[in-house]
């Protein structure tokens, strides 16, 4: 089936004030259609309430299309509503996994795994947690094409291990990992599993059922919905193990001055006023994506990410970063004797917005000797024309260069 991103993207205002801009950072976040924009603006415009408890009209009716965003999420990835909670983001998402699941299993000795290729996001806390364990964090690595390594991943599995925490597509190498096959080998061992699914969600199809992780974060952000909302889903088999982290009114059954005891989960994970109209948002992005046929758009985007590498293999002086055998719509690359925040610049006046930097990896990129890349990442909305613009925009950088 033919996808039509030109249709698509009429549906996105932004590009009816700009409409001579390429925008090829998706990958840090996406734009907004305008069922997302006009939904959120309708909701504080003439729907505002808070949520729970609020014995009017209003706060029923913010509710009701609070909790029913949880339904939403569960037919799109098949899974049961309450398996979602809502948090800030990505990060949020895992420092949540970490802190109020992990920490109290995790004893000296111990070994949570991740890939060479994760996102700071999904590093770091985990790093954290076993410094302060005594435990080990072990490194599935990363071969030249960019690709992780998987012969060894059932070796690197132990009876140590803890945690496997994975990235679904990296956002530096659009490498897509096999993350169905290194579940299995976890499970196998029971070994819980996470997935760090933000260049992932909204992108391709995702079927809890078919891919049966333990744990699932991702950010509203990069599906099209609004910042400062992220999604942690949570399997049903450890959703009485998740203990709050973050305390406060909204998840608590009773409290007093000796102790308080807990709502169940989800909503222990939501402590305080949460971000009402963003979730109402998700909901609107959710039926956005809904409208279009995933794999013929996520097919779309892999054919514009492998225009773009054969475009920029051809021009010489400029290397792409990672060959992966499966990738996304994301391609990093170096332009040589130029650095990437000046590539960046160049085609900014171009009217082309790219990422440059370590983009949150800098263990991957120490590891291929790399210290900054030139990032493009693609959507929905991007079109041959913008592959072809950023190519030639960047034959006139070299010469400007020259």
């Amino acid at each position: 089936m033919l996808f039509d991103a030109d249709k698509v993207k009429q549906q996105f205002p932004i590009f009816d004030k700009y409409p001579d801009l390429v925008y090829l950072d998706s990958a840090a976040t996406a734009q907004k259609p305008a069922q997302v924009i006009s939904v959120i603006s309708d909701f504080y415009a003439f729907e505002n309430a808070n949520i729970h408890r609020g014995l009017y009209n209003l706060s029923a009716q913010a509710t009701s299309r609070y909790e029913a965003v949880r339904i939403k999420l569960g037919d799109f990835f098949n899974a049961s509503a309450r398996s979602f909670a809502y948090c800030s983001g990505t990060t949020e998402g895992i420092n949540l996994v970490v802190n109020g699941f992990l920490y109290d299993r995790l004893s000296p000795g111990d070994e949570v795994l991740i890939t060479a290729m994760e996102h700071h996001a999904n590093l770091i806390p985990w790093q954290q947690a076993c410094k302060n364990k005594g435990a080990t964090l072990k490194i599935i690595p990363v071969n030249e094409r960019g690709e992780i390594e998987f012969e060894v991943v059932g070796d690197l599995l132990t009876s140590k291990t803890k945690m496997l925490a994975i990235t679904h597509i990296s956002n530096t190498l659009g490498a897509i990992n096999p993350v169905d096959s290194i579940v299995e080998l976890a499970h196998q061992k029971d070994i819980p599993t996470l997935l760090d699914a933000a260049q992932s969600a909204g992108h391709l199809p995702i079927d809890l059922q078919k891919l049966p992780v333990d744990f699932m974060v991702f950010s509203a952000h990069k599906m099209f919905g609004p910042t400062g909302l992220g999604i942690l889903y949570c399997r049903d088999a450890w959703q009485a193990a998740m203990k709050a982290s973050k305390f406060g009114g909204g998840s608590i059954k009773e409290v007093r001055f000796e102790e308080t005891t807990w709502m169940d989960y989800p909503h222990s994970l939501e402590a305080g006023t949460p971000h009402i109209g963003g979730v109402i948002g998700l909901g609107a992005a959710i039926d956005f994506v809904n409208t279009i046929d995933l794999e013929a758009s996520f097919a779309h985007e892999q054919a514009l990410a492998l225009q773009l590498r054969k475009g920029l293999e051809s021009l010489g002086g400029i290397k792409v970063v990672g060959n992966p055998e499966k990738f996304a719509g994301i391609v990093s690359f170096e332009v040589e004797d130029v650095h990437p925040h000046d590539v960046a610049s160049f085609l900014s006046e171009a009217g082309i917005a790219v990422r440059a930097g370590h983009h949150c990896t800098q263990p991957l990129l120490a590891s291929m000797d790399v210290p900054a890349t030139t990032r493009a990442s693609f959507s929905v909305y991007n079109t041959e024309s913008d592959v072809e613009k950023l190519l030639e925009t960047l034959i006139e950088l070299k010469v400007f260069w020259e």
